[in-house]
């Protein structure tokens, strides 16, 4: 509320009014976050000259430029197979895109993709897939409809019943005439 006695004492001297740009330089310099904004994926790149022998794992999606030699898994990210990468692995991942090599079985739950550059051998597991024309491809795709149906094409065509033969000796079956 305001008083006039307050208002109309000339003794006291008024309190020093900040300016706005020279008094914060601290604030104006630190990084601002913008809490509002949709949080973006983590990347993670691998570079040409890097060779990774071993089981790779993580959290992030992944490029690699590199070599990788044993097994990738990045079961909720996607993984990118730059055009220099080289990769003899297994691989799991939510999403692959090949534009380099990769000898290996592939399994990916949502999709792989083989650009015109790519050069895949061995078999793919995804419920969507697609090879560009001028990729290369040898092995066997199982695109199965849910996640945790069968990774084996083979198993699909089994019967539902399986009969096994039984052996007859070749002394007690009758003879034919």
């Amino acid at each position: 509320m305001w008083k006039r006695d307050e208002a109309v004492r000339p003794s006291q001297p008024a309190p020093p009014t900040p300016s706005p740009a020279p008094n914060n330089p601290p604030q104006a310099a630190a990084p601002r976050i913008d809490t509002n904004r949709p949080a973006e994926r983590d990347t993670v790149n691998i570079g040409k000259s890097v060779i990774i022998k071993g089981d790779l794992s993580g959290s992030e999606d992944l490029t690699i430029e590199g070599q990788v030699e044993g097994k990738i898994e990045l079961r909720q990210n996607v993984l990118t197979i730059g055009p220099n990468g080289k990769i003899k692995a297994a691989v799991f991942a939510k999403a692959v895109v090949i534009q380099g090599e990769v000898q290996g079985d592939i399994t990916a739950s949502e999709r792989i993709d083989i650009r015109d550059a790519g050069s895949v051998d061995g078999d793919l597991s995804a419920p969507r897939i697609a090879i560009a024309d001028g990729a290369h491809f040898r092995g066997s795709i199982d695109m199965q409809k849910t996640p945790g149906s069968s990774t084996k094409p083979t198993e699909v065509n089994k019967p539902a019943v399986e009969t096994k033969p039984t052996a007859v000796p070749v002394a007690a079956a009758p003879a034919a005439r």
